[in-house]
């Protein structure tokens, strides 16, 4: 999976907005106004940090060479994932979906209630 397909992926889902907080080279993915997701094009290798449990951060960073700690992010909870086609689309599309997930969760009741209902119609 490339970036253009992370990026997909990324606005695939319910209430996603792409901004630019950090100026044009750092692409944020937001839902309700809380970013999931955060990239450089322009960085090589070509990356996405992507919020994790952090449990589960440090298993995948076991795992996988192309999951690191994130990079100028808090360690402990986003992973940097490289996308040099080593990772299977399968476990991509978990990561991100993980991601936007946890941030769900973390909003108030009734913005997360809206945006769950519509991830069951997806």
């Amino acid at each position: 999976m490339d970036l253009a397909e992370m990026i997909g992926c990324c606005m695939s889902l319910p209430e996603v907005e792409e901004t630019t907080p950090f100026g044009p080279d750092a692409l944020v993915y937001k839902v309700a106004g809380k970013m999931f997701a955060v990239t450089d094009p322009q960085r090589v290798p070509v990356g996405i940090n992507l919020k994790c449990d952090p449990e589960r951060a440090l298993d995948l960073r076991d795992q996988y060479d192309a999951i690191q700690p994130g990079w100028h992010m808090n360690k402990r909870h986003w992973n940097t994932v490289e996308l040099n086609g080593s990772l299977p689309t399968a476990l991509l599309h978990d990561l991100v979906e993980h991601s936007y997930r946890l941030v769900v969760a973390g909003l108030k009741k009734d913005q997360r209630k809206s945006i769950e209902d519509r991830l069951e119609i997806s």
